[in-house]
């Protein structure tokens, strides 16, 4: 009977759901929810909610069957390497707007290097979320 107590009070490795790639997918790829699965296994890091990766951009190649973890997503891109954006100039009430070419890709928040088609000029400045690239008095968003 003491056996029995022992091995009720031994605890039990508890096994929680992860989530996993379904196929392979590429970086850059926006992902969906039949991109996911679920697997009953405790893997460390590994994402445990599908809605947390829905939606968001893979930032590194994805393998099938292999974890997906926090690290490989990211925000999806708004503004592509080369597009032509609005770049807005803002000082106090002053705002002028013209057209700029994004030198790299980001997602709303991050802060690019754009290219003024007009001047010629390279400025860095955050884009937002409309797809705009915000730039300030110094240079940057």
């Amino acid at each position: 009977m003491r056996l029995l107590w022992l091995l009720v009070m031994l605890p039990l490795p508890a096994f929680a759901d992860s989530m996993v790639a379904t196929r392979t997918i590429r970086a850059q790829t926006v992902l969906a929810p039949e991109d996911l699965a679920m697997v009953e296994a405790d893997i460390p890091d590994a994402l445990t909610d599908p809605a947390s990766a829905v939606g968001q951009e893979a930032r590194v190649t994805l393998y099938a069957g292999r974890p997906i973890h926090a690290a490989d997503l990211g925000a999806a891109t708004l503004v592509a390497r080369n597009q032509v954006v609005s770049l807005v100039y803002q000082m106090g009430g002053v705002s002028i707007l013209t057209e700029g070419r994004a030198l790299s890709r980001g997602s709303v928040g991050d802060v690019i290097k754009v290219m003024n088609l007009t001047s010629k000029a390279t400025v860095s400045g955050t884009v937002g979320p409309n797809g705009s690239v915000s730039v300030t008095a110094n240079g940057k968003g």
